[in-house]
């Protein structure tokens, strides 16, 4: 229940703070790329840490897909920003996503066997909605260089599937 309400609070936060800076500025491509990287990274961390604790066959060859998948689109960022001659820009939602990971990292470091298993994909659950929820409404529709907003998009259908999987998975963990 409390992962639900923490999920909850999370979209808000997330898509409150990426419609607007600290400054009240709405955010640029460098911000989006930023957010948008730090997202992945999140993932790419917490499949790794999946990896490193789970037993299960199914939800290791989801982390294992986590870490793949994530860490492509981060390296089309990379190239894609290179091309632009773009640099991330750190703001207060990435702050925000690193800030709350670490929280979840360290929470998930403490369980064990099935428990985790379960723990872990409750959390990718939750993760992609907010981060789908944020590509969707705030962070695609805001950026202004068509490449990003082809980049983003695609990630959002990838990371659409990733929650599907996560949901399917987590049922047959019950």
């Amino acid at each position: 229940m409390s992962r639900i309400l923490i999920a909850a609070l999370a979209l808000g936060a997330f898509t409150a703070s990426a419609a607007v800076s600290q400054n009240g500025a709405t955010l640029n491509d460098a911000k989006i790329a930023h957010i948008a990287y730090t997202a992945g990274a999140i993932d790419i961390a917490a499949g790794k840490q999946a990896l490193a604790k789970s037993n299960n066959k199914t939800v290791r060859d989801f982390a294992s897909e986590m870490v793949r998948d994530h860490a492509a689109v981060n390296d089309q960022a990379v190239a894609l920003l290179k091309k632009l001659g773009v640099t991330p820009e750190s703001n207060p939602t990435s702050d925000a996503l690193s800030k709350q990971a670490s929280a979840e990292t360290a929470k998930l470091s403490k369980l064990k066997g099935a428990e985790f298993d379960r723990a872990y994909l409750a959390n990718e659950i939750a993760y992609h909605r907010t981060v789908n929820s944020a590509l969707h409404d705030t962070l695609i529709p805001g950026a202004s260089n068509g490449e990003l907003k082809s980049l983003l998009s695609t990630g959002l259908t990838l990371f659409t599937e990733h929650q599907v999987h996560a949901e399917h998975l987590a049922k047959a963990l019950r």
